[in-house]
């Protein structure tokens, strides 16, 4: 870890684990590795059974931050120390228990924001830990039911077939703007059916691709349509994108 922001995180663990009520801080291990990375930023989640400091007190507790803001929710601070960025996400561990113990009864929660929130729990770094809250989690990760992964499975599937719907309507009318959305919306989808039917959590949408290449189980044919659909300077017409998407999507939901 390079010497500013092992620094800074420890500057961060110490200030906030002397917080009442705060159990476990961990670190994205990206924020590890330095070295100019253009999408650089010391990434914190600092989970808590219990009511954390003001915004107005945590701004106060970490110095002189440039541009403090926090978002609307009162869950995360975005702010630069020393010319760093640093974004720190506050969860409550009652919340996220229930999640973990219970997915089948949070399914609607769960489709709708991914399972990334399981992949930063499950892999981040623990910088601090005042119990063994985040070892008994892990375990339960480690044990995620069959039937929550089909039914996340199922649910990321179809949303899959309504992007590809769109993608098909956006082809045919000519709007560029939705064709955009809704061919991002398909591709995340149809990597999120993926990932389930390989008993994997979702990483960050900007780790996506890397991971979906070291999947155990990946359908025929799904490469060569998912990197079809990337080659943007190739000019492939919106109807054409909109075939190879259907090949694609026939692919992923071959994977029974």
């Amino acid at each position: 870890m390079e010497y500013k922001v092992e620094e800074l995180t420890n500057f961060l663990k110490d200030t906030i684990s002397g917080w009442k009520n705060v159990e476990c801080i961990t670190m994205d291990p990206r924020s590890d590795t330095f070295a100019y990375d253009p999408y650089f930023a010391l990434v914190i989640d600092v989970y808590s059974k219990g009511k954390i400091p003001s915004s107005g007190r945590r701004r106060k507790a970490f110095g002189d931050p440039g541009d403090f803001e926090t978002a609307a929710g009162k869950t995360k601070d975005r702010f630069f120390l020393d010319e760093m960025p640093i974004r720190i996400e506050y969860k409550d561990i009652g919340a996220m228990s229930k999640l973990v113990s219970r997915p089948m009864q949070n399914l609607k929660l769960l489709k709708n924001s991914g399972t990334y929130p399981f992949f930063r729990l499950k892999n981040n770094k623990i910088i601090f830990s005042a119990s063994e809250w985040i070892e008994r989690t892990r375990t339960a990760l480690d044990n995620f039911p069959e039937s929550a992964w089909e039914a996340l499975r199922d649910n990321f599937s179809a949303k899959m077939e309504h992007f590809l719907a769109d993608m098909g309507a956006a082809s045919s009318s000519g709007d560029k703007f939705f064709l955009l959305l809704s061919e991002a919306g398909f591709m995340r989808f149809a990597a999120a059916s993926l990932f389930m039917a390989n008993r994997r959590f979702e990483p960050s949408h900007r780790d996506i691709e890397d991971h979906l290449r070291n999947l155990d189980s990946i359908p025929e044919g799904f490469w060569a349509a998912w990197d079809a659909l990337l080659q943007k300077e190739a000019e492939i017409p919106a109807l054409k994108r909109f075939e190879i998407a259907r090949v694609l999507a026939s692919s992923v939901l071959s994977r029974r």
